[in-house]
């Protein structure tokens, strides 16, 4: 951390670290006073637990009621904490840029921002009061001589008590050697401080940076699929189509009673056969109509041509493209269990999109009893959706209806 190492080299205090300690330790009980406000109300109940006049009965009920009440609450207090904790970091760390992890109350990273909170409000005033205390101590005493030429008695100064000019002199003396060791204290609460934020509050590095190449390798992945269903569609699928047309005209062109019209038919037929193949291929790698209009055209295009009817719901703005082809490929996986396991008579697509979240249901009226370990593709289909950092659910009961429903994180 390059703030310790600023704080062990000899011109520290010359430097613009102490300033930034300072900053960050002046405004940690401006940010504790405000998150006491709202976990104060949240334990309201619990304090009325404690209560010599209530009841035993009543208690037991305050006690439970404040749990509940403080269990569900504290996150919604701590996660906006620790953002603002995250950005105060980058006062003593301003080369790291921490990410803010999804969370949720099943997150382990929600109840660390928890327990940040926890620490701010308890182990905090116990540090930073004393740290607050030593402080000012050398200011006190440098400002002995004037409290005194003012004053008809004693003067407290801090931790002494001086009743003449001369005495509050040599104290001043004294707070004027110790007065370089203050940066150094506030500086040493405030890199604590920035360590413990750091330890609950930042995703480990090294998960962020596969996080990083992993969303890397996916785009690479796209860009060879559209990049190899540009080469056969332009290439191999147009020389295919030729080939279907010469043949075409040569089946014309011999006469129907000859031998050789019967190979020509047959390898006109089994070219069309080829190049119908092909663009189902093509289609499978990349479809164009993904790349071309969106996902919304793509869900369409493959709602019409699925062996079951499909009912689409599908209002969608442009994506990134990684996630277009995750949700396209996630659909059409679905839609072929449907029609191959699911025994159903209708289907339905929907597909909806808020400024961070792509949400698709694919449901279907069949037999249900869908099981991800049975070889359906249900566990290839969670894994490509979890390399995005989303979530695939499952809802097949015995004699159904059939539910998988997936969660893409996304930004414009």
């Amino acid at each position: 951390m390059i703030f310790w190492k600023a704080l062990r080299g000899r011109d520290f205090l010359v430097t613009r670290w102490p300033w930034r300690a300072l900053a960050h330790v002046a405004g940690t009980p401006v940010v504790a006073a405000v998150v006491a406000v709202p976990v104060g109300l949240l334990s309201l109940p619990g304090v009325l637990a404690l209560s010599p006049t209530q009841s035993a009965g009543a208690r037991v009920v305050f006690a439970v009621v404040g749990l509940a009440v403080l269990g569900a609450g504290l996150p919604w207090v701590a996660r906006p904490l620790a953002r603002l904790e995250r950005w105060r970091l980058r006062l003593l760390e301003p080369q790291r840029r921490l990410h803010h992890p999804p969370t949720g109350y099943r997150d382990a990273a929600t109840w660390r921002e928890v327990a940040y909170a926890v620490l701010l409000l308890t182990l905090g005033p116990l540090v930073y009061v004393p740290a607050f205390l030593v402080a000012a101590f050398p200011f006190m005493l440098l400002g002995g001589p004037l409290l005194l030429t003012g004053a008809d008695g004693p003067v407290a100064l801090g931790f002494v008590v001086t009743d003449s000019v001369g005495e509050a002199l040599g104290y001043a003396a004294v707070g004027l050697v110790v007065l370089p060791a203050v940066p150094y204290l506030w500086s040493v609460v405030a890199g604590a401080h920035g360590a413990v934020a750091r330890a609950l509050l930042h995703d480990d590095e090294r998960l962020a940076e596969v996080a990083r190449s992993r969303a890397r390798l996916v785009d690479g992945f796209d860009a060879e699929r559209r990049r190899i269903e540009r080469d056969l569609h332009d290439g191999a699928q147009e020389k295919l189509v030729g080939l279907t047309l010469r043949l075409g005209l040569a089946r014309l062109d011999v006469p129907a009673d000859s031998p050789a019209h019967e190979h020509v038919t047959r390898a006109h037929e089994e070219a069309k056969q080829v190049m119908a193949e092909l663009r189902e291929l093509v289609r499978g790698i990349h479809p164009k109509v993904l790349a071309d209009r969106g996902l919304a055209a793509a869900l369409e295009d493959l709602a019409d041509r699925g062996p079951v009817p499909v009912e689409l719901r599908a209002d969608l703005p442009r994506l990134p493209p990684h996630v277009e082809s995750t949700a396209y490929f996630v659909v059409a996986e679905a839609l072929t269990n449907v029609a191959r396991h699911s025994g159903a008579t209708t289907a339905s697509v929907t597909a909806s999109a808020s400024d961070r979240l792509l949400v698709v249901e694919v449901r279907d009226d069949g037999r249900g009893g869908a099981d991800p370990a049975g070889g359906t593709g249900l566990t290839g289909l969670a894994d490509r959706v979890a390399v995005l950092d989303g979530r695939m659910a499952l809802s097949s009961p015995v004699g159904g209806p059939t539910l998988v429903r997936v969660e893409l994180p996304w930004s414009a």
